[in-house]
């Protein structure tokens, strides 16, 4: 009798302990990301064209010779400005003045007047610029573009949420969460949001972060002045909605689910 009695409730363990590990696994799957990848995977990505110039960017334009003093009117001064705002703290510090890309797509080049801009890479503007200096008395100018005010914003389920300045101008949407310290727990991977402003329009992309399809979306890099959202999965979504009688009533539960494994176990 006391065998048959010990197997029942062992059996009734059994199943419990059953139930847990299936909503493990389910959990699992909703936070693991790339879960159609194996090892012998092999995803062939787009041709990388390069970031394009927007209105309201910011280059930093320098242009370099054998002979320095010919270029020294394309390269613009140094610009001290102060760190710190506490009296007791105040440095300065210098940097480059950049060129400001206007509403209309254009810079003011020294020499050459207004150019237009926008739509171009740093690369192709880079060579453009070389070219037209080298058609006057500075026929070995190497010119050097990058973005001044490269930035992108995190928000949401993420660890370390923020405005991220950036020094590489490549950057995968992965490499920004990892930034802001990768997503929460509570964070949804298959439902990501990024905002892209393009033209004076905005524009609005998902991607599935569990799936290796996400290497193929528009956003996989992203682009100065993104906005990567993570939203909340339902589990938080119920949190924030807790109040403390709610939040009794689940200690409650919780509660009688433990008296009721321990009267299975010990009955």
């Amino acid at each position: 009798m006391f065998l048959k009695t010990l197997k029942i409730k062992l059996t009734h363990i059994s199943v419990i302990l059953m139930c847990c590990a299936l909503v493990s696994c389910r959990s699992t799957e909703k936070i693991v990301y790339l879960q159609d990848v194996t090892e012998k995977t092999t995803v062939s990505l787009d041709v990388y064209s390069g970031i394009r110039i927007q209105p309201k960017d910011i280059l930093s334009i320098i242009v370099s010779s054998k002979s320095p003093f010919l270029v020294i009117p394309y390269n613009l001064p140094l610009h001290a400005y102060q760190a710190g705002s506490d009296a007791t703290s105040v440095s300065y510090t210098q940097r480059l003045l950049g060129y400001m890309v206007d509403v209309e797509g254009n810079i003011d080049f020294p020499q050459y007047g207004k150019l237009k801009v926008t739509g171009l890479t740093r690369e192709q503007l880079a060579e453009i610029l070389q070219n037209i200096i080298r058609e006057g008395i500075v026929n070995d100018a190497i010119v050097n573009v990058e973005f001044m005010n490269f930035r992108i914003s995190v928000l949401g389920e993420v660890s370390k949420p923020g405005t991220f300045d950036l020094q590489n101008d490549k950057i995968t949407i992965f490499e920004a969460l990892g930034r802001a310290g990768d997503l929460t727990i509570y964070g949804k991977r298959d439902d990501v949001l990024v905002m892209r402003e393009q033209n004076g329009v905005i524009n609005y992309y998902r991607v599935d972060l569990r799936s290796a399809r996400i290497h193929h979306s528009p956003v996989y890099y992203l682009q100065q002045n993104d906005v990567v959202y993570v939203s909340p999965n339902p589990t938080m979504a119920a949190r924030t909605q807790v109040n403390e009688n709610k939040s009794l009533g689940i200690w409650i539960s919780l509660a009688s689910f433990l008296t009721s494994l321990a009267v299975i176990i010990f009955r």
